[in-house]
């Protein structure tokens, strides 16, 4: 208690530096894997790639990044244990902050696309274990996070893996692609728009005031994306197109069409992983600040300062400007070919992952979805698709992760002890 009397104000101006710093590392490796597979595929040049998921992820998280915000990310901590000694999860948070922002950033440098969810939660294990014991930590959470390793990516994987299969048939794999394309291309804008809306009103609504239910929230889905749906028939069929083009021609018309897609479903996702994400940054830096500011009170639910969500969103905006074109790279050159066709496979399988996920509460990192799915489009075309080295080193990055957090948060929080003690 002592140190948060004498040393709040600092305190609260570590933690803001040390968030800054963990939304910086979500931008470059979060971010930067979320839009890599359009950069892959040339819809979107990396200035472009940047441009959007700068406006799309500081708008989701400014404005529906949440009124409030769960004190301690997932849950994953008893904070009843820290009662008496409110001094240790301030200085917990913020070496875990530290931690988790100095691993992405680190990930991000060797270009793997860790899961920014389980840094965070590996650095709080971390220091919970060392300053109040295993008995703070609820271990049985740790089932969900190791279970989502596989899990996670097998889901977007089949999905993604039949998505792009019935595009090879249903288009590519026909006598006219392009007469194809019209007649089915409408059928996957409905369920890319789905989708998005669903990801959107699930992850990206729920703190700005629009409270639907799942039904209304699914009617509504259903509607907007007949209306996609239609737009997307009438500016197809409005495109004019030499039928006396060669097949590669005919391929490459198709793949404008999907690469549009692409660029639509990468606006979305960027918009609801703004929204959910920044809570990896903002969670830990608004429980320091609510206990700080309640003089060591500890509360199950804070409300955000007006300045914290801002910060992240500056923060994430920052990383992906700065270091997020080796992720791009690995995610969308690195693991497989792709083409737009096959990233949007991939996009669309990582969004209904997500759409999944939130309706039955499994545990998710959007990293590993995405991964997953790309794996799934390349296997479509045989396992030498796959570079299996460059999935190797992602593999082991992710299990890497949990105890990389960890081991810096101790090392950190125990310097922490010495400077304010």
């Amino acid at each position: 208690m002592d140190i948060i009397a004498n040393y709040g104000t600092t305190l609260v101006l570590v933690a803001a530096l040390f968030g800054f710093l963990m939304a910086w590392g979500i931008g470059a490796n979060d971010v930067a894997n979320a839009m890599g597979t359009s950069v892959g595929t040339k819809s979107l040049t990396i200035r472009q790639a940047i441009v959007i998921a700068m406006i799309f992820e500081f708008a989701g998280a400014y404005l529906a990044g949440g009124e409030v915000t769960a004190t301690i990310r997932n849950g994953i901590i008893d904070t009843n244990a820290f009662a008496d000694t409110p001094d240790l999860l301030v200085l917990g948070m913020i070496a875990s902050l530290l931690a988790a922002g100095a691993w992405l950033i680190l990930a991000s440098y060797f270009g793997w696309p860790v899961s920014t969810t389980h840094s965070i939660i590996g650095a709080i294990v971390g220091f919970a274990v060392v300053s109040i014991g295993p008995e703070a930590v609820q271990w049985s959470k740790f089932g969900g996070i190791v279970g989502s390793w596989i899990i996670t990516p097998a889901i977007s994987g089949i999905i993604a893996y039949f998505m792009f299969i019935s595009v090879q048939k249903l288009i590519f794999n026909t006598d006219d692609p392009l007469a194809n394309a019209k007649r089915y291309v409408p059928f996957y804008m409905f369920l890319t728009a789905l989708v998005i809306c669903l990801v959107t009103i699930k992850k990206g609504l729920t703190h700005v005031g629009l409270h639907l239910s799942d039904g209304e929230g699914i009617l509504l889905s259903i509607i907007i994306s007949i209306a996609v749906a239609f737009a997307g028939w009438l500016y197809i069929r409005g495109q004019q197109y030499n039928p006396q083009d060669d097949s590669k021609m005919h391929f490459a018309n198709v793949e404008k069409v999907f690469g549009i897609l692409m660029v639509i479903t990468a606006c979305a996702m960027a918009f609801a992983h703004g929204s959910n994400d920044v809570a990896n940054a903002i969670g830990p830096l608004s429980a320091v600040v609510s206990i700080v500011d309640s003089a060591g009170q500890i509360a199950g639910q804070s409300t955000i300062a007006w300045w914290i969500l801002p910060l992240g969103g500056i923060g994430i905006v920052i990383g992906l400007a700065t270091m997020g074109e080796k992720v791009m790279a690995t995610v969308g050159t690195g693991i497989t070919h792709l083409t737009p066709s096959r990233g949007f496979a991939a996009q669309l399988a990582t969004a209904a992952t997500v759409v999944i996920a939130s309706g039955t509460g499994l545990p998710i990192s959007t990293t590993q979805t995405l991964v997953g799915a790309v794996m799934g489009v390349g296997l479509a075309r045989g396992i030498a698709a796959l570079n299996l080295g460059v999935l190797r080193n992602i593999v082991v990055s992710w299990v890497i992760t949990l105890p990389a957090g960890a081991i810096l948060a101790i090392a950190i929080f125990y310097v922490l002890q010495a400077c304010f003690s």
